[in-house]
């Protein structure tokens, strides 16, 4: 029983092996080396680096094929002669592209073919092996490139060496001449920006005169209808700007201002004073129809901050009673000043404010007992 159980197996064993020896000759025959297989010859004109024979030929990424051999040609020492095997079926054109690419990041590299027209003729045959010529720069790596781009850029840098030694001269000197006059150059930029409108800035505070409330009653009202035109100014005070003078000769502007020029808020402000002493029906300003008694004519001198000897607010005006018939009844020069502690714009504000109450109190009892 043993013995017929050791030739069974040896039996098994030798079927096994003959079935595996007719697969193995049927797949060199369909699809391994001994398939059908077309040859092609494929020119390159710079080297091939990484490939070698048995490397795999692709067809638009497909594997169609391996590189059989790789030669070089003895009459032309630039020249590389690589044999291809792909299939019959392949269909490699005249015009198809023949170049070498690495299979991911680090992989060996492969031959490709590449497109091809379907109406172009079949690739020439010579001694029949069909002829394929690579693209000049197809075998050019990533390496190569860098080292040719480096090659060009150190050329470049090496023939330009003086012109960038005076460009970077230049601009060492330039950034020095910077640095010692940045005072200068920030003046400058900030008039820039002021002609530009600049950034929006702050809105400045607005002042405004008090009309004087307080007068003696009057036992009869003047008769006669008071006009009060505008008053004259120097261009000077003719101007919604808080004054400040410093010295005689300079007077400067603070960063407030009246709540209209200081001519219309004067011409304003007296009206009202006389309305507050009881004279409302007979004082107006100029009006188209109206016919005037009187005239009341004023002249502003100064209304401003004086700092010398000591910080005051001033306010000096001439007033001149002008009748119907042209005669001047009466003149007068008022002239009025409040201490002040300090001139920035709330101190100096209120301290004309209080000057001109003064004034304009003695204005109002004066034009009334000469008419």
């Amino acid at each position: 029983m043993e013995t017929r159980a050791r030739y069974a197996l040896i039996g098994v064993f030798t079927l096994g092996v003959i079935v595996a020896a007719f697969g193995f000759a049927y797949w060199l025959r369909s699809g391994g080396g001994f398939a059908e297989r077309a040859i092609y010859q494929v020119r390159f004109e710079s080297p091939v680096t990484g490939l070698v024979p048995g490397s795999s030929v692709l067809f638009n990424g497909i594997r169609v094929g391996e590189v059989t051999s790789l030669e070089l040609d003895s009459a032309n020492p630039s020249r590389v002669m690589a044999t291809i095997a792909v299939g019959r079926t392949t269909p490699v054109r005249s015009d198809t592209q023949v170049g070498i690419d690495t299979q991911g990041f680090l992989g060996e590299p492969a031959l490709t073919l590449r497109g091809g027209m379907a109406t172009s003729s079949p690739a020439e045959v010579q001694g029949g092996v069909g002829v394929l010529e690579a693209d000049p720069a197809a075998t050019e790596s990533l390496s190569h490139a860098a080292r040719e781009a480096l090659r060009r850029f150190d050329s470049l840098i090496a023939e330009n060496a003086q012109p960038l030694h005076d460009t970077i001269t230049n601009l060492s000197t330039f950034a020095g001449a910077l640095a010692r006059n940045s005072n200068r150059v920030d003046t400058i930029l900030a008039s820039l920006e002021r002609l530009g409108g600049g950034p929006a800035k702050a809105p400045v505070p607005v002042y405004d005169l008090t009309a004087p409330r307080d007068f003696p009653q009057l036992e009869k009202a003047p008769n006669g209808q008071l006009v009060v035109p505008e008053p004259t100014a120097l261009v000077l005070f003719d101007t919604q700007k808080i004054l400040v003078r410093l010295r005689d000769t300079e007077t400067v502007a603070l960063d407030a201002q009246w709540s209209d020029s200081l001519p219309k808020l004067l011409q304003t402000k007296i009206i009202q004073s006389f309305e507050n002493a009881g004279y409302m029906r007979a004082v107006a300003r100029p009006l188209e129809g109206l016919t005037a008694d009187y005239q009341l004519l004023i002249d502003v001198r100064s209304f401003q901050v004086v700092m010398i000897p000591e910080p005051r607010a001033e306010v000096e005006f001439t007033a001149k009673i002008l009748a119907a018939d042209g005669r001047i009844i009466d003149a007068r020069l008022l002239h009025a000043h409040t201490p002040i502690a300090a001139a920035d714009p709330p101190m100096a504000a209120a301290g004309l404010d209080a000057a001109f109450g003064k004034a304009s109190t003695d204005l109002v009892l004066w034009t009334l007992g000469s008419l």
